[in-house]
């Protein structure tokens, strides 16, 4: 998706990044799980910059960021790894710790295939704002199929104990209804969110499968969720005949 969801060459993605997170106000705790919108930078970037700037100075200490996101183009059953040692950016490699996939290669549901992230956006899209942010952090990348919540929260648990280690659910919530309307069934889907609602259809969020995982695995260990943002595409690109909604939200420690 480079030079179609963000900026192909390096120079100008660094700059881009850089200007949707110069006016993300800093935070005193950092969250253990991020929900982060996956379009178009133009479109979710600055809700995304949002869900990344909350991290803060902390961001340069994770060594690990467990991704889950939505397979848009391929259905299988359960939870797909890739093959691959890493995934490429404009701004370079970002290696998979093979240690933690190894471990995730246990448990139930758990495919490795190249095939559901070969055409994927919903992972790569994160990787920037991860290099820029947190350098030094190795990744697991999951695309989600049909996987119950039991088994995204088994996933999570297996890899989150760790300080140095962030959950980031790839989301993004309504599509294509008119600016109104999206308004009101993205503050619902934000609310059900909040109160760990583990029902959520893809048609409140496309990530709904890794959404719905994590609030089991929230729930189990009593995390509090916070709201940092919550937008669409009209807010941000202009247009707001079929808008697509967009919402950041951050996890803690009670």
């Amino acid at each position: 998706m480079a030079g179609l969801f963000y900026p192909g060459s390096a120079e100008q993605l660094a700059a881009t990044l850089d200007a949707l997170l110069a006016d993300v106000p800093a935070r005193a705790e950092r969250p253990r799980a991020l929900i982060v919108p996956h379009a178009g930078y133009q479109y979710s970037g600055p809700v995304a910059a949002q869900a990344y700037g909350s991290l803060g100075s902390a961001a340069r200490s994770l060594r690990r960021v467990v991704l889950l996101g939505p397979s848009h183009r391929e259905w299988f059953r359960g939870l797909a790894l890739p093959a691959a040692q890493g995934f490429a950016t404009p701004l370079g490699v970002v290696r998979i710790d093979e240690q933690a996939a190894s471990q995730l290669r246990q448990l139930p549901g758990v495919v490795v295939s190249d095939v559901p992230h070969r055409l994927e956006h919903s992972l790569e899209v994160q990787l920037p704002f991860l290099q820029r942010l947190a350098p030094e952090a190795q990744i697991v990348p999951i695309v989600s199929g049909d996987a119950s919540p039991a088994e995204v929260a088994a996933v999570i648990e297996t890899l989150w104990g760790r300080a140095d280690t962030l959950i980031l659910v790839s989301s993004d919530l309504s599509h294509y209804h008119p600016y109104a309307i999206a308004r009101g069934l993205d503050a619902a889907t934000a609310n059900a969110i909040l109160a760990g609602r583990e029902t959520l259809s893809g048609d409140e969020a496309c990530g709904c499968v890794a959404v719905n995982g994590l609030a089991h695995a929230v729930r189990r260990s009593r995390l509090r969720g916070e709201l940092l943002d919550l937008r669409n595409s009209g807010d941000t690109a202009g247009d707001r005949q079929r808008v697509v909604g967009y919402g950041a939200f951050g996890f803690y420690d009670a």
